[in-house]
């Protein structure tokens, strides 16, 4: 039997895809090295899935071809998520940044997509580990642990390398150079930083707080938390997405209060400048940005040079990681199948025609918040919707 197409991925996108094409009639075959489908997706948001986001645009997304997923993110808005949570009658809440989530396990989101695709007539077959594929006379043979599948549309979903305890693999990147597709290098990102040794703020693990945490032209305001081997936090993992090796960091610990202005303020005047940072500041955190020569003097007798000096020390730390935390920490990589070669509407190889990409394998990473899942609703819809009778 011939189907219509093949999806090797039966993720996010790749569930999309087969939805949206079942349901316009055509037959799909998913395939799935995993025992379940969507392994992510279950555990994304706490188990909850932070499925989409309130304010999509593209400034919250990385690659090297700017502008690339404006059009699917303008045919794939918000109120599209939603709808799809409704019409599987799972309830959803919004939380701070725009970000949305279930109020039930995502679990049960995977599991109504999965229903759906085989209602649609979507065959879905989970521990198939693929081998060797052909294309001959307008078709794609797929050798599988369970036989082979024959289909004249090939769509390759299956994510990136990141988080590889869900199976995460760079399966479909590899198998890409296969029609001679470049892939753009994958690094982590959405994943904590490491701190050199001698970085003076070791031994704070626990410390959270506010903060602006700069790098690459971007400022992203959100918590900041301290790891026994660096830092992490939403304000770390956003920063990670533009953090490249060699690079610093700039920390504004204290961004909704201007330090010489606390100080200048006449009833802070007979405070200890421990005592006015304490504050404002995580304990810990002041007694380590606070030198001991300054900690114990009045404010009003700190002289200019030993205010602005305070003020630097606490709203422009600068430190340059060793590394991020690798690929078993990050919940996304950067990096993926290079966009150059794939049509922006329909995601269509323009190497090989019939070979579709979908989700992370492309060169499009979406920042923390919701992104990257609504990356794989819209692009397995746009691949869905792309395909004519």
């Amino acid at each position: 039997m011939i189907r219509d197409a093949i999806i090797l991925g039966a993720g996010a996108a790749g569930l999309m895809c087969a939805m949206t094409a079942g349901r316009r009639g055509f037959s799909c075959a998913v395939i799935d090295h995993s025992p379940v489908a969507g392994r992510k997706v279950r555990l994304a948001g706490g188990g909850k899935g932070n499925v989409t986001n309130r304010y999509i645009s593209p400034e919250w997304y990385v690659g090297t071809q700017k502008g690339f997923p404006d059009t699917l993110l303008k045919r794939c808005s918000t109120d599209f998520v939603l709808s799809m949570l409704a019409s599987f009658g799972i309830e959803w809440e919004e939380r701070e940044y725009g970000q949305i989530f279930c109020t039930v396990q995502a679990a049960r989101l995977v599991e109504s997509m999965a229903a759906a695709c085989r209602n649609a007539g979507a065959e879905l077959l989970f521990n198939r580990t693929f081998g060797e594929i052909r294309h001959e006379g307008g078709l794609f043979s797929v050798e599988t642990s369970g036989g082979t599948l024959q289909a004249p549309r090939l769509v390759i979903a299956t994510g990136s390398p990141a988080w590889p305890a869900c199976g995460a693999t760079d399966g479909g990147m590899r198998l890409a150079r296969q029609w001679g597709h470049k892939v753009v290098p994958v690094r982590p990102v959405l994943a904590p930083l490491l701190l050199p040794e001698s970085w003076p703020l070791h031994g704070l693990a626990g410390v959270s707080l506010p903060a602006a945490v700069s790098v690459g032209g971007r400022t992203f305001r959100y918590p900041l938390l301290f790891t026994h081997k660096g830092l992490s936090g939403p304000a770390i993992l956003q920063a990670s997405c533009f953090w490249r090796q060699g690079e610093a960091l700039h920390i504004d610990f204290l961004s909704d209060h201007p330090a010489l202005e606390l100080m200048h303020q006449p009833e802070h005047g007979k405070s200890t400048v421990l005592g006015l940072f304490k504050k404002v500041l995580p304990t810990r955190l002041a007694e380590r940005l606070i030198p001991g020569s300054l900690a114990s003097r009045k404010v009003a007798q700190l002289a200019k040079k030993d205010r602005e000096y305070l003020a630097l020390a606490i709203h422009d730390h600068m430190v340059t990681p060793s590394r991020s935390e690798g690929m078993g920490h990050a919940e996304a990589a950067a990096g993926g199948v290079d966009t150059s070669d794939v049509n922006p509407r329909t995601l269509e190889s323009r190497k090989q025609p019939g070979l579709y990409f979908a989700g992370e394998v492309l060169d499009v990473t979406g920042l923390l918040g919701g992104y990257n899942l609504h990356w794989a609703w819209a692009s397995g819809k746009a691949v869905g919707e792309s395909w004519k009778k």
